[in-house]
């Protein structure tokens, strides 16, 4: 069981800068994959990026060279450092883990209930 919780949201202008944080707890289990996604009014969610428990981080083209995704497992965190943030990034953000109840069981998908960031002038 489970919970994800993400903060870190808020209001900024483009070109400033946010880091988002996804704290999972009720932690009886392993967690493998973690990426955050992204849904804004009118569109599809879409994947921002992810990261595995090795630190293998995957981008999407929009967000290359200036997003980075880390993970402390000690904490049972995960960030999202946003910079250069522009319009299009506005989006209600998501996070998202891949959650064993033990060694060599199929995952449970386990998300958040997003935290909303909004880029404007």
């Amino acid at each position: 069981q489970v919970q994800l919780v993400e903060s870190g949201g808020g209001l900024v202008q483009p070109g400033d800068s946010l880091r988002l944080s996804c704290v999972a707890s009720g932690i009886a289990n392993s967690i493998g994959v973690i990426g955050w996604y992204r849904q804004a009014p009118g569109k599809q969610r879409e994947l921002v990026a992810t990261i595995t428990s090795g630190g293998i981080a995957v981008y999407a083209d929009s967000v290359k060279g200036r997003f980075t995704i880390s993970r402390d497992n000690a904490r049972y965190t995960v960030y999202l450092q946003m910079n250069s943030l522009k319009p299009e990034d506005t989006a209600l953000y998501y996070c998202h883990a891949d959650v064993y109840a033990y060694r060599g069981s199929i995952p449970v998908d386990s998300w958040g209930q997003g935290t909303q960031v909004t880029v404007s002038s």
